[in-house]
Parts: structure tokens; sequence; C-alpha cells
């Protein structure tokens, strides 16, 4: 019994260490989750207003003005875009955008969309498209800092480029959408033709369960004229909805981590507390044995 208690009390301080750790990367992905949320924030109503607004002119102008908003005759090849994270340790969140991404293929397949390039940024997503057997385009390294628009600059001139030259038909992305630190939901957004898909609504990201705006009653005036605007226009939206889904992700991401190591010190407590009362128990057994040996051993000399 004296061996039992003293692995008891190796895997007492083994689960203690571990707490540390885990209560240590609690608290690192708490600072983290506060900036980029406060990053998300102060971006994100500059995001949706931009992209409402193309989604509006989309209704009220020709598509011929600009070839980003003509979608092609026919879809055969799409280009998927998936934001994932470079470490693990953060519960589902790698795995639910890596499963909305291949569900999202799937559909593509049924619509007859049988040529998928993928797109990815950040180190699981890659892993778990390399495990999938996908056909992984290009490798965008998801920097741990986000510094600015310049972070995706590379990425959007590739797709808009990839777009008006034919490479791609369409252009999606898939990320997680930060909703709170306890919710972070996976979305595809196409990005490519800029079009109004049937399940979105004015200036939202498809999926959003968000009350749709009323429809749009503005007029528009171009200067000097329609083309350059465009031309300046939705090159910089396309970058802007980017660099949003990357600042989404990465508050998604952190929260996640935070939650999971937050869950893992809570089961740390119930498992030393658990581990303690077994120990006491052990202990006390032992104590008692001894003095039973001892009374035993008193009553057969005096016999």
């Amino acid at each position: 019994m004296a061996l039992s208690t003293k692995i008891i009390k190796k895997r007492i301080r083994s689960i203690g260490n571990t707490k540390k750790i885990t209560k240590a990367m609690e608290m690192v992905s708490a600072a983290k989750m506060r900036k980029a949320v406060n990053a998300v924030l102060s971006s994100r109503h500059y995001s949706k207003t931009a992209w409402q607004t193309v989604m509006n002119l989309v209704q009220k102008i020709d598509a011929t003005h600009h070839p980003l908003l003509q979608p092609k005759e026919k879809i055969e090849t799409a280009a998927i875009i998936l934001i994932s994270g470079n470490k693990g340790l953060c519960g589902g969140f790698n795995s639910h955008a890596v499963a909305k991404a291949l569900e999202y293929s799937r559909e593509l397949k049924e619509k007859g969309v049988e040529k998928q390039n993928w797109i990815v940024m950040g180190k699981k997503g890659g892993e778990s498209l390399t495990r999938s057997k996908k056909n992984i385009e290009l490798d965008f390294v998801k920097p741990d800092l986000i510094e600015g628009v310049a972070d995706v600059l590379d990425l959007s001139k590739m797709m808009i480029q990839g777009y008006l030259t034919g490479q791609y038909d369409q252009v999606s992305i898939v990320y997680t959408d930060f909703t709170s630190p306890l919710k972070q939901e996976p979305m595809v957004k196409q990005l490519l033709p800029l079009t109004q898909s049937p399940d979105e609504s004015l200036g939202q990201t498809a999926g959003t369960k968000e009350e749709k705006p009323s429809a749009d009653t503005n007029e528009y005036i171009f200067e000097p004229d329609i083309k350059k605007v465009l031309n300046h226009f939705l090159p910089r939206l396309i970058e802007v909805q980017l660099y949003q889904a990357l600042l989404e992700s990465n508050a998604s991401e952190h929260s996640a981590r935070m939650m999971a190591m937050k869950n893992a010190s809570e089961s740390a407590n119930d498992m030393i507390a658990e581990l303690t009362l077994i120990y006491n128990q052990a202990r006390q057994a032992s104590i008692t044995r001894e003095i039973a040996e001892i009374s035993g051993g008193k009553a057969a000399i005096e016999a």
C-alpha cells in the first residue's frame, strides 16, 4: 500500500504541473484574445458596409462595367481558400473549419464542379487537406501577429488575377466567424464573382442568422466615372474581406484555445481532488491495517 500511495502522490504532482501549464496558456490566450477581438470589432462595421454597398450596386448597375462583377457561363474550376490555425490545443477550432470546407467541397461536386483548387493559410488546415488528398495549389504562411491588410495583399492579387485570366471561375473563402468567446462558427463566403448568391442577403455572409436588411433605395453617382471607381474599389473590397476573415479566424482561434485551456485546468482540478480522496482513503486503510497487525501481534504474544 505504501507503494500505491507513492504512485498516487506522483500522479497528483504530475497533474498539478500540467495544470500550471494549461493555466499559463489560458492567461496568454486570454490576453491575445482581447487584442484580437478589439481588432475584429474595429474593422467589422467597415467590412460589412463595404460589402453591402457592392451587393447593392450589383442590383443597380450593369455587370459589364467590370469583369469582377461578371459571373462565368459555367463554373468548371473553383478556388477554395481555407483559413485555419498554425497550432493545436484549441478545441475543435481547426477540425470544424476543415469539416465546413470539405462539406462545401462536396456541395460543389454535386453541382458539377469537379476541379477544385485549394489555397490554405494555416498549417493545421493544410495538414488535414493533405490527409484528405486534396489539391493544395497555394500554401500561405499565416502570421502569428496580424499587422494589417498587407498580410493578405499577395493572396488577394493572386485570386483577382486568377479570376480575370480564367484560371478560376469562382473564388470562395472558408473561415471561422467570431461571435463570442463561447461561440465561433465556420462560414463560407463567395468572394468572386461579386454577385449576390441565392442564400446570401444584402451585405451579409451566407449562413448568418441576422435579419435581412430592407431593400436599398439609394441612388449612386460615380466620379470621375464608373469604370475608374470600380477599378479602384473592387480590388480593395476583396482585400478588406480577406483581411476581415483573417481577423475573425484569429479571434476565434484565441477564444477557442482560451476555453480549451480553461476546461483543461478545471479537469485537472477535478482529477487532483479525486486522486487526493483516493490517496487519503489508501493512507487511512494502510494505517488501519498496521494498527490491526499490531493489535493481532500483541494478542498472540499475550496468549
